[in-house]
């Protein structure tokens, strides 16, 4: 999702000054917590100084999936774990508070425009869009996506699941993943049938009480839809407070939930800044890898395993660019084959969504909040206690509704925001308004990606194929009335101006078509593109093992392997994917947790 606070963006430099002095303030230590956190920092191994080249098991990729994996396979002290990130580290000095950019919740959209921590990749134009090229940031640091998304915290349906399961992901039904989702997670709210206790990913809940989100939640409820407690337990359908994975005010990626709890393992050996160009094979079966690093390359070897993590677009790139993919692409780049595997980087799958804007009557929205004093106001109240507007993303209210009669769960989402966003978050507002966030979440546009050459420094040419059926075109518009019409109720008569965007002349459903086409953007939820299978499966990348097809000793776990995206945010599934992985990785046998009650609609002959 593009977002937020933009103000931030603008004023960067004032923010940065004041982070300055405060580091130079004789109270360094408490206000930092340099020392407290400097110990991970030196536990961090460089693979210059590294006395072995061999380990059992080598991730390549510290993001959402990768830092699960190193800290699972390093709980067993005899296995050695080396993890390469070609990004730096999320934290200066050991602290996070020194790169508030990351860690503050409110300063998300500095690097979702910024190419320092981010992969900042461009699709083909898009030929269903006016030809628009589409902006995709991806994570390229330590917490990959989780350290620059909006931090919302979303499982998808249970039926996303278990229809994984027909597709030939067997083992990955909805009773095999939900122990996976409570494995990992300590929610505030306490442990339930559907909530964990005890794991290392904190979620939360919003703490503002924003008078527009609560506006939005009673609009939805006068327009006929139903209040859910909790949209990632018994009922996803509905509308209600959001989860979102803040700590104590600060941002919980997997770097800071699972990689710096493990990082002084003495079995654990992590790299940055380290770009893996190949993996290495004697025949099918893989023994290590290639990198480069500070200009140098050189190889490290796996005896066991090595685990590619490199999210939807990364690990099919590397897949191909070390011989596996489709055999006639692989070879008109002179990249000798492996394994002739057409399925990788097919089948790339996204949601898009876009923005309907409305004017705030009322000076209550976040715009007065991106004021340069303000930020600063802001700002420091977070350095100093992690509290205040800055402790939080915002969108802390949202929906799951289903788009017509005869749709058997919810296939739109809404995230609701008391702020105007434009390009990304990359201008800044103009004004008080609030929006919401919409889009499909089961849309038939089904894309690719392949390699543009042999050189792995180029990005893939990432082909979505965006609303390139009519199912997709008809779904977009349905988004667009039935917000309209959340917006109209009388919840919000207080507060509602006229519509920014699409604006009251748009109207007809061939003027509502323009619009999307002209302002739908990806919501960043690329997944799908080594899909898992039966090996029976020609398009399958991975078996439900995890297991690349084909091959020895490799296996794929991250976004990437989904048979087919879920309903809802991205990050949520990504970790329990690699907490289900791990336990197949040791060897353990699947949790499992049987009938569990999911709430269905009385009848699928009404919308609502």
């Amino acid at each position: 999702m593009s977002y937020l606070m933009k103000g931030f963006k603008c004023h960067s430099s004032v923010m940065c000054k004041v982070a300055g002095s405060l580091f130079k303030a004789h109270t360094l230590k408490n206000i930092f917590g340099i020392n407290e956190q400097f110990k991970f920092s030196r536990a961090s191994s460089q693979l210059s100084s590294e006395k072995t080249d061999s380990y059992n098991y080598i991730i390549v990729g510290a993001g959402s999936a990768g830092c699960v994996l190193a800290n699972r396979l390093t709980e067993d002290p005899h296995s050695t774990v080396l993890l390469l990130e070609a990004g730096p580290k999320d934290t200066l000095l050991g602290s996070t508070r020194l790169m508030w950019k990351i860690h503050m919740p409110a300063a998300l959209t500095y690097n979702l425009c910024d190419e320092k921590y981010n992969w900042y990749y461009h699709t083909a134009p898009q030929r269903h869009m006016d030809s628009r090229v589409m902006y995709w940031p991806r994570g390229r640091v330590w917490g990959g996506s989780s350290s620059l998304n909006a931090m919302v915290y979303i499982r998808g349906h249970a039926e996303d699941y278990n229809r994984w399961s027909r597709e030939g992901a067997l083992g990955w039904d909805y009773e095999h993943c939900l122990p996976y989702f409570k494995k990992a997670q300590t929610h505030e709210l306490g442990p339930d049938q559907y909530r964990g206790g005890n794991g290392p990913l904190h979620v939360s809940r919003g703490k503002t009480n924003h008078p527009l989100h609560q506006a939005f939640l009673e609009a939805a409820q006068q327009a006929g839809y139903p209040f859910t407690d909790d949209m990632n337990g018994y009922q996803q359908e509905g509308f209600g407070w959001m989860d979102m994975t803040i700590h104590k005010g600060q941002r919980w990626s997997t770097a800071s939930a699972y990689l710096r709890p493990a990082i002084s393992r003495p079995n654990f050996s992590v790299a940055e800044k380290t770009l893996v160009t190949k993996i290495l094979f004697q025949g099918t079966k893989c023994i290590g890898i290639e990198y480069v690093k500070n200009g140098q390359r050189k190889k490290v070897f796996a005896n066991k395993e090595v685990i590619i993590s490199g999210g939807a677009i990364n690990s099919p790139q590397l897949l191909m660019l070390s011989g596996i993919g489709n055999a006639d692409d692989l070879k008109k780049l002179g990249i000798p084959v492996v394994c002739h595997l057409p399925g990788v980087g097919q089948n790339l799958q996204d949601h898009l969504e876009v923005y309907v804007q409305q004017k705030c009557t009322k000076p209550i929205t976040l715009y007065s909040a991106q004021k340069p004093l303000n930020m600063v106001k802001i700002g420091l109240e977070w350095l100093w206690k992690f509290t205040g507007e800055g402790a939080t993303a915002h969108l802390e209210s949202g929906g799951f509704i289903r788009s017509e009669p005869g749709v058997p769960h919810p296939d739109i989402q809404f995230h609701f925001l008391p702020s105007q966003v434009i390009d990304h978050g990359r201008v800044a507002s103009t004004m008080e308004a609030y929006q919401v966030h919409v889009g499909p979440m089961r849309s038939t546009s089904v894309g690719w990606l392949k390699l543009k050459s042999s050189d792995p420094n180029d990005h893939p040419i990432i082909e979505p194929n965006y609303l390139s059926t009519e199912r997709d075109i008809w779904e977009f518009r349905q988004c667009v009335k039935l917000t309209r019409e959340i917006f109209a109720q009388k919840a919000f008569e207080k507060f509602r101006g006229p519509e920014i965007q699409p604006g009251n002349h748009v109207q007809s459903d061939k003027d509502i078509d323009a619009f999307i086409r002209q302002k739908a953007d990806s919501a960043y939820h690329p997944s799908c593109t080594c899909k898992m299978g039966q090996p029976s499966d020609s398009t399958a990348v991975v078996d439900p093992q995890t297991k690349v097809i084909g091959v020895e000793n490799l296996r794929v776990v991250d976004a990437s392997i989904m048979p087919s995206v879920v309903t809802g945010n991205l990050n949520a599934p990504t970790i329990m994917i690699a907490e289900k992985a791990a336990d197949i990785i040791k060897g353990l046998p699947s949790l499992q947790e049987k009938n569990v009650p999911v709430y269905k609609p009385k009848t699928l002959e009404t919308q609502r």
